[in-house]
């Protein structure tokens, strides 16, 4: 190889586009294209053709750019077209919808037949896609529907059923999990429902502690006491909110020492209350170890959801548990410290804090 072709490979196999190609990873689909000079075709990052040599390979933003650049479409992967991720993405778009639209729950053969595939390639694309399977995406929106109903109908009945019920037996059966309070008290704000609570200050500033009678609900971080009892308030705007009570204060003080000392675990009962895939993705950030690190991306993928990537951040972003459930720990693909609920300064002295222990 000459010194050229030595110093164009070493500009190539250094490039971060470079081992997507090698992987041929469908996730880099649609991010980049690359083209092969000996060939004078361009390829999406998955083409399953023969990898080719890097002082031949050059990269393209858009299909444009490297037609512009005098290449053509590889017969193979066709650049050009939809990719299957994208196909597959559009298709369970269209059942989301068609699910969402069925007064009822509609079973996996409906949603097959109207997929025009099999229940077993249905189920398996769809919860690719989306995380969940169509009957947990399903049962997700009606819970949705129904905190949505009790706003605006008269009476809880009426909610129940106008949220795709089919009976009031079977909400009940889980209206615990569902609503994290009778379906009365959610009716009404969270009315009769004492929650307790107090603000203190630790090395991240000041902190709220929330408790119902399941657990602590909420772990808020931030600079303003103020600004932190709004934000419970905003939560359950018509709850009995008690505050300054000590023995409560005394729990507090377990849940500042944890999290100045993440390692030793916080041994007190949580209420933790979110959408079915939020609960799964907060079930996998609570068995990452102290001091561990890893990827949205890998949370993803744990969580049997490798798409879903964007889904797995804004999970992490609706965590009202700080440090209870560790989305500090999950950064970006390359180590970087992304958006965090309570500031990203805050998650570089909880993960330095970690990594010394």
């Amino acid at each position: 190889m000459s010194t050229r072709s030595e110093a164009r490979a070493a500009v190539v196999t250094s490039d971060p586009r470079w081992p997507a190609v090698v992987a041929a990873d469908p996730a880099a689909d649609g991010s980049f294209f690359y083209s092969v000079v000996t060939t004078g075709v361009y390829c999406r990052p998955s083409c399953a053709s023969r990898t080719p040599r890097p002082e031949n390979v050059a990269f393209h933003t858009t299909v444009a750019d490297a037609e512009a650049a005098g290449f053509r479409a590889c017969k193979r992967c066709k650049p050009g077209q939809p990719s299957r991720a994208e196909l597959k993405a559009e298709l369970v778009a269209r059942l989301c919808r068609f699910i969402e639209a069925a007064e009822t729950v509609p079973s996996l053969e409906a949603v097959a037949e109207r997929a025009g595939l099999s229940a077993y390639h249905v189920h398996r694309i769809f919860k690719a896609v989306t995380g969940l399977t169509p009957k947990a995406y399903a049962a997700a929106h009606r819970d949705a529907r129904l905190r949505d109903e009790l706003g605006r109908r008269s009476t809880v009945t009426e909610a129940i059923f106008g949220a795709g019920y089919g009976s009031g037996g079977r909400f009940y059966e889980r209206a615990d999990q569902v609503l994290g309070m009778t379906p009365s008290a959610y009716r009404a704000g969270g009315a009769a429902t004492a929650i307790r609570f107090a603000v203190g200050e630790c090395s991240l500033g000041s902190i709220l502690v929330a408790a119902s009678e399941r657990g602590v609900c909420a772990i808020l971080l931030g600079d303003d006491p103020d600004r932190l009892v709004r934000d419970l308030q905003d939560r359950f705007p018509r709850a009995e909110l008690i505050g300054g009570d000590p023995e409560f204060e005394r729990q507090v003080a377990t849940v500042v020492a944890f999290v100045e000392a993440p390692g030793v675990g916080l041994d007190l009962p949580l209420d933790v209350r979110g959408t079915a895939f939020q609960q799964r993705v907060w079930q996998a950030l609570r068995a990452i170890p102290a001091g561990e690190r890893i990827s949205y991306a890998e949370v993803a993928e744990r969580i049997g959801a490798p798409r879903s990537v964007r889904a797995v951040a804004q999970a992490c972003s609706a965590n009202a548990l700080a440090v209870a459930i560790p989305c500090h720990r999950v950064v970006m693909r390359d180590g970087g410290l992304s958006g965090y609920r309570w500031g990203v300064e805050r998650k570089r002295a909880l993960l330095d804090r970690e990594a010394s222990a």
